[in-house]
């Protein structure tokens, strides 16, 4: 994804060519296994590369794993970054980013089921470039928070790393139904009803009812998939 107007790119994962085969191969295997019944040995010849190849550019078979989260994450989290670019109003973007971090969530059941059920078993996890696009992430919704509350959008009596949380374990759970249990969800229904019940704790009693008056998403023509 290009960057625009100064927004910072995607990290960059330039590997060879049978680099970006395996994490085809990998991204291929993860559809129909879990991680842990995975060997490298499958990887490479889903691939149709040597299995040295694994150790060569990722290490082993778990920095395979957190290289394709890191090219998955950080398109992600780009798109978030420029589908809020210039929309006026914390409480709109932040609806955005939900709705579009749900969307995401729901379509991509492989990136989903592995950022949220397993690579977090695991201590390394924590030390990872993939956690630190996660805190990323957070940071990103958190100063969004914190401009709302600023502006009187959002309550300033609670503290905004609560709210950022609520938020965002909100998006993961609405979403976790599809990867456990191969469970078809509404993308948007599911949003909507988590901003409903989320937004009407966090806005200010004042503000309220002028909100209940402007039903609906305004996007500016920016709501896109990331």
């Amino acid at each position: 994804m290009k960057a625009t107007r100064g927004q910072k790119k995607p990290r960059e994962m330039s590997v060879p060519e049978g680099g970006v085969r395996l994490k085809k191969a990998m991204k291929t295997l993860l559809r129909k296994s879990d991680f842990s019944s995975i060997t490298t040995a499958r990887i490479a010849k889903t691939a149709g590369v040597n299995e040295a190849l694994i150790y060569r550019y990722f290490g082993d078979k778990r920095g395979l794993l957190h290289a394709l989260l890191m090219e998955s994450g950080s398109i992600f989290l780009a798109g978030l970054e420029e589908a809020v670019e210039g929309m006026e109003g914390a409480l709109d973007r932040l609806r955005l980013i939900v709705k579009l971090s749900v969307r995401y969530y729901i379509k991509d059941r492989v990136f989903a089921r592995i950022l949220l059920l397993e690579v977090r078993n695991y201590n390394d996890y924590f030390e990872s470039e993939t956690y630190e696009l996660v805190r990323e992430y957070s940071r990103f919704v958190s100063k969004i928070i914190q401009e709302g509350m600023d502006a009187g959008e959002i309550r300033d009596d609670v503290s905004c790393n609560h709210i950022r949380d609520v938020l965002l374990g909100g998006i993961e759970h609405v979403c976790l139904p599809g990867p456990i249990f191969k469970r078809k969800i509404s993308a948007d229904s599911a949003a909507e009803d988590l901003i409903g019940i989320v937004f009407d704790g966090i806005v200010p009693r004042k503000l309220k009812g002028r909100r209940r008056q402007r039903p609906g998403l305004r996007t500016s023509g920016k709501e896109r998939n990331p």
